[in-house]
């Protein structure tokens, strides 16, 4: 993980499409913050929403996991793979031209027009495709083949959201569903893997030397294996018997991973026990799974304990701690809001999760609050990283 080679370039003042995590963390806040105010909106108030052929909670459901969730996905693969090998990724108008294929997939859905919505479809499908080829680029003149996995499962995805769209334009039946939750599942394999890759070197970084961090590789490979069997059997098939005892089997794999990368120095850290917390809704999410068959709680919440909180949590620390790594700032020290902030959306995870399965009868409130703490986290870290995102590098190097 550590910066590249790369030739001097004079510094720019302006910095946003100088290196993927900058445009497409900042593209990522920003729509979160809008398109959760649009849903608060729509769900708590009634408020109606300008989309044609297509549900609000299904443009909720596409919204979160193939624009948010997407773009932080390819803030932080711009950014890795240039660390990973050496060759400079896409920045400049390229970079710029691939987030406004992106931009545009999030704005035409809400033009009320079903002639736009097959424009945002190009739109997104092109996004995938400029994403895959900038990425697969440096990693093919390097011949790290072993790193294509990544590129699988962000081929994967591609192709949960063009079932998603068979679904909207009413080819395939179940596509709307098959491709939202297939998309959750997939992105999860993708933070799973990044997580294994990343955590054990920010934990170790954070707290200095004399760290010793427990890995087992069957463990990890066992965990993909798992979420893999789960994703097939809960989405395609809906076999209740194996969900459980796919959900349980991940729970106790996750909990002996995230045992091993224990440390009693993250508490002190708000950039470690974020990310702590994300992985633990995780687990949490798969024994809700689990429990889920008995009906004592709606199928959402095991969802929103892997979305709200796992993805919701690891991201936004993720962003947080690569935003102030790649331009040369100090980890040791960074904002001291950011405790707040990971708080607060920490709270809003749990009263999303947690709080309906004792409180039933208040869920409708319960959702708004939950909903008005993530878009109060994202809108406090946009301000406090906007100059970080559009700013160049304090040490003066590029990226």
């Amino acid at each position: 993980m550590q910066q590249p080679t790369l030739q001097p370039e004079p510094v720019k003042k302006f910095a946003l499409f100088e290196l993927g995590f900058r445009t497409f963390f900042l593209l990522a806040c920003v729509f979160s913050i809008v398109l959760t105010g649009l849903w608060l909106a729509n769900y708590i108030f009634a408020w109606p929403l300008p989309l044609a052929t297509i549900t609000p909670i299904a443009w909720h459901g596409h919204e979160m996991v193939f624009g948010y969730t997407v773009a932080v996905i390819a803030g932080f693969l711009l950014t890795a793979v240039r660390n990973w090998t050496g060759v400079q990724t896409i920045k400049g108008l390229p970079l710029a031209c691939l987030a406004l294929l992106w931009l545009m997939a999030r704005t035409l859905p809400l033009s009320n027009s079903a002639e736009l919505l097959e424009w945002a479809m190009i739109s997104e499908l092109l996004f995938f495709i400029g994403l895959i080829m900038a990425i697969v680029h440096p990693l093919a003149k390097v011949k790290q083949w072993k790193q294509l996995i990544i590129v699988a499962l962000l081929s994967l995805i591609f192709a949960a959201d063009v079932l998603y769209f068979l679904g909207v334009f009413g080819i395939v039946n179940q596509g709307v569903s098959w491709g939202l939750f297939s998309g959750v599942y997939l992105i999860m394999a993708v933070i799973f893997i990044l997580a294994r890759r990343v955590m054990p070197f920010f934990i170790e970084r954070g707290l200095g030397g004399g760290v010793a961090l427990k890995n087992w590789p069957m463990v990890d490979s066992m965990s993909l294996v798992f979420l893999a069997a789960l994703w097939i059997s809960d989405v395609f098939f809906n076999q209740t018997m194996l969900v459980i005892a796919f959900s349980s089997v991940l729970a106790v794999l996750h909990s002996i991973r995230l045992f091993g990368w224990y440390n009693k120095g993250i508490w002190k850290k708000p950039l470690l026990w974020v990310l702590f917390f994300g992985y633990k809704m995780f687990i949490l999410g798969f024994i809700l799974k689990a429990l889920s068959s008995f009906n004592w709680y709606p199928t959402t919440i095991p969802l929103h304990a892997f979305t709200y909180g796992g993805i919701g949590m690891m991201t936004l620390g993720m962003m947080a701690r690569i935003s102030l790594g790649h331009t040369g700032r100090n980890i040791n020290e960074p904002p001291k809001a950011l405790t707040w902030i990971f708080l607060c959306l920490f709270i809003g995870a749990v009263i999303r999760v947690i709080v309906p399965i004792f409180v039933p009868t208040a869920y409708l409130h319960i959702i708004g609050t939950a909903q008005l703490l993530w878009i109060i986290a994202f809108t406090w870290f946009f301000a406090h990283y906007l100059m970080i995102f559009i700013r160049p590098r304090v040490d003066g190097q590029p990226g």
